[in-house]
């Protein structure tokens, strides 16, 4: 799939929570926040959310480092788990 394909379907489901798997095999379970040009950044989900006041994707006061749009291999959402 191409970054444009991801990057309207991170779009469309901004706001919602998601699982997204990474080309390299890595999970990411969160709620989409925000899509930037060729980033996804999420508000994560579950008891690392946490960690001193920040979760991971956080740092700072604001949002650091987001999930790149090119590494990304699918997306399911989590609403039908949960």
């Amino acid at each position: 799939m191409s970054i444009g394909y991801y990057h309207g379907l991170c779009n469309r489901y901004r706001g919602r929570a998601v699982e997204i798997r990474t080309r390299d095999g890595r999970v990411h379970r969160g709620i989409i926040h925000r899509v930037g040009g060729n980033r996804v950044y999420l508000r994560p989900l579950g008891p690392r959310r946490n960690l001193g006041g920040f979760g991971y994707g956080y740092w700072g006061w604001g949002f650091g480092a987001g999930i790149a749009l090119g590494a990304i291999a699918g997306i399911a959402l989590l609403g039908f788990w949960w």
